[in-house]
Parts: C-alpha cells; structure tokens; sequence
C-alpha cells in the first residue's frame, strides 16, 4: 500500500472514529453509569458501590428488585403509558398540522421559502421556558386564547371530550398538556417534511397527471409515499422528546397527565431514591431505543432498494 493510500485510510479511520468518540462519552457512558447505579443500593445519602473489592477480589452487589418494582406498581406502568399515549397524540398532531405547511413551503417560490423557514425557526429565538410561561398565561381566566375559547364555546366540545373536567376550565388538564408539547414540538416536524419534499422530482406527478391520476390520487400515491422518510424522522423527533418530558407536563398539565419525567423527579429530588430513578430512567431509554431501532431499520432498507 502506497503512502497516500496508508494517509488517506488514517483519514478515513478519523472521520469515522471521531463521531463514535463522541458518542461513548456523550450517551454510553452516562447511560452505563445510570444503569449501575439501577443495580445499586441506597445509603442513607449516597449510592453503595455496586463494585467493591474484598479481600483482594472483586464483588458484585447487584439489586435488581427495583426492575420487579417497575412490574409490580401500578403507579410506574401508568405513567410510561401515559407518557407513551401523550407522545403518541402530539406526534399525530403535529404531522397532521406540519404536512399541510411543510408542502406549501416546498410548493412556494424560491424567493419566499427562506422567509417562510425563518418563520418556523422563529420560536427558537425565544426561551422553551418563557414560551411555555407563556401559555399558562393564555389558557387561564382573562388569558387571550381563554377567552377565544371559551366565547366560541369550543370548551364545551373539549369538556363533552373528555380533554378538560368541564367548561371553563382549560389549565392542568390533557388538553393544555397537549396543546404546550404540539406548539413547542410543531418545527421539529415541519422540517424534516419540508427537507424531504423539498427535494422531490415534481416529474413524477407531472406523469401520472399525463396518465389521469388526479391531485388526490397523485398525492396519495407519489407524494405522500416518497416523503415516508421525512414522516418518519419528524415523527422521532418529537415522539421521543415527548416520552421524558418535564416541563411542559409541570407547567402546564395537572395530577392526571403525570408522565414518566414528573415521576423520574420525584424519586430523585422527593424520594432521595437514586437506584429506583436510575431504574425508571434505564426503562424509559430503552422505551425510546425501541422506535429508534425500526427507523435506523426503515433507513437500511430503503438505502438497499436504491442501491
């Protein structure tokens, strides 16, 4: 092998060493020590050794009971459930609401798509924090998005739903739980969509309008099927944030939205139980592996259908 053959293998070496470099120290890492702590037990106020060497060896003490925990109280199943099912609901939400303007700005002229982008990038300029304070301000009484509410009587259709206990009462409820995490989480799914269908060859609906497809039927059939990967990664984008989320549920949602973020809380800061939250947040890791899997899956074969 000649010398620049020998530089340009280092390189390659490099670039691909670096990233999974920063991945170990960034995720794996972390995520180890979280999970020997899950096995570990609690003193009175730190976290026993679950490695310790005795008598010149190394000892084990392994305690795997809060894993039975999780299995055996309710109250940890119903808060993953309730995590995955608010998660699940703001995924549709926001592809149901991103579609329809990640296609307008893919359609629009070149001129105006970069001010159409900044529009959707604009909310990133302001604080998570202080948009979400934000609208706990308008969904209470007197709040602007209150009183469009409850004066278009939409209440009473959310209230007939099930989303808020009865008219009028609009904050710590599923319905402004939803609302905040649809809001806060609605970029992470336009650009992706927009990414993707930005990128389409229009040929193609050009030729099936030539072989008497209609708009619907072309849409259906061409445009919706080539952006399944924009679809798919907006939609990690947000689900996955969505399962652990905290603030937005604190703020915002009440004593029947607690998702599985408020519970990791409580048995860190509350309880003082960091084995039982380490376990709670080794579970909720591998609840957001699971999706992450069948997407890298969905990429692989869809790189060897082109190839």
């Amino acid at each position: 092998m000649s010398a620049a053959s020998k530089r340009g293998a280092r390189r390659g070496w490099a670039l691909i060493g670096v990233p999974y470099v920063w991945l170990l120290l960034s995720f794996l890492l972390p995520f180890l020590i979280v999970l020997k702590i899950s096995v570990s037990e609690m003193d009175i106020a730190s976290v026993k050794d679950a490695i310790t060497l005795q008598h010149g060896k190394l000892a084990l003490n392994l305690k795997f009971g809060n894993y039975l925990t999780l299995l055996q109280d309710d109250l940890y199943l119903l808060t993953y459930l309730a995590s995955l099912k608010y998660a699940a609901i703001t995924t549709v939400l926001c592809l149901g609401l991103s579609y329809p303007f990640a296609y307008f700005m893919a359609r629009a002229r070149a001129t105006i798509q970069p001010a159409l982008l900044m529009l959707v990038m604009l909310p990133f300029w302001t604080s998570f924090l202080l948009r979400v304070y934000a609208w706990k301000a308008l969904l209470t009484e007197h709040g602007w998005a209150f009183d469009a509410i409850t004066g278009s009587g939409l209440d009473q259709l959310l209230a007939g739903a099930g989303l808020i206990p009865a008219p009028g009462q609009l904050m710590n409820t599923p319905f402004s739980l939803v609302l905040g995490m649809t809001y806060t989480y609605l970029p992470f799914m336009i650009l992706p969509l927009y990414s993707n269908l930005a990128k389409m060859d229009l040929r193609l609906l050009e030729a099936a309008s030539d072989l008497g497809a209609t708009a619907w039927v072309a849409f259906w059939k061409i445009t919706v099927p080539l952006s399944k990967a924009g679809i798919i990664a907006g939609s990690m984008l947000v689900f996955i944030p969505c399962v652990g989320e905290y603030v937005i549920p604190e703020l915002l949602g009440g004593p029947q939205t607690q998702m599985i973020g408020r519970t990791l809380w409580d048995e860190f800061f509350s309880n003082n139980d960091w084995p039982m939250a380490s376990t709670v947040a080794v579970v909720m890791v591998l609840l957001v592996i699971a999706p992450l899997a069948l997407f890298n899956k969905y990429q692989a074969q869809a790189a060897e259908r082109r190839s």
